[in-house]
């Protein structure tokens, strides 16, 4: 059976050097930290890759991040796997739980994540299902 939980959340975003010189400078890398609050309470940290283009408004980015804390009372981790382009300033965003990442009583957890940002105010809709793992 498929549940909701939904609620505000709390990003820091924090640039992080190339300090071993490898990699693309063009590509830039940032360290996610997050709490969530509503029906997900909890914390999250993870990194970032992201490319902009010449063409104003289109990009993209991957990111992972593990989130512990309780969904819906109930207690555990998991790992977000996002995914997102910018096409000339229309998004689009896939952010997936990564199957098999819960544990805990979020063992079996799988589902999808969509963010929202409304006058600078960030927010989760989480759509998922719990099964037992196996």
């Amino acid at each position: 059976m498929q549940t909701h939980a939904s609620g505000p959340f709390d990003v820091k975003l924090t640039p992080q050097t190339n300090e071993e010189g490898v990699g693309d400078p063009t590509i830039g890398r940032m360290a996610l930290d997050k709490e969530f609050h509503g029906d997900l309470e909890g914390t999250s940290k993870g990194q970032m890759l992201a490319v902009g283009t010449d063409v104003k408004g289109s990009a993209g980015y991957v990111a992972m991040e593990r989130v512990v804390g309780t969904l819906n009372g109930r207690a555990g981790t998991f790992a977000l796997q996002h995914y997102g382009l910018m096409t000339r300033g229309v998004p689009h965003l896939t952010i997936t739980v990564v199957p098999d990442s819960g544990t805990g009583e979020l063992a079996g957890l799988s589902g999808t994540m969509t963010i929202n940002i409304v006058e600078g105010k960030h927010s989760y809709e989480f759509d998922y299902t719990l099964a037992e793992p196996g």
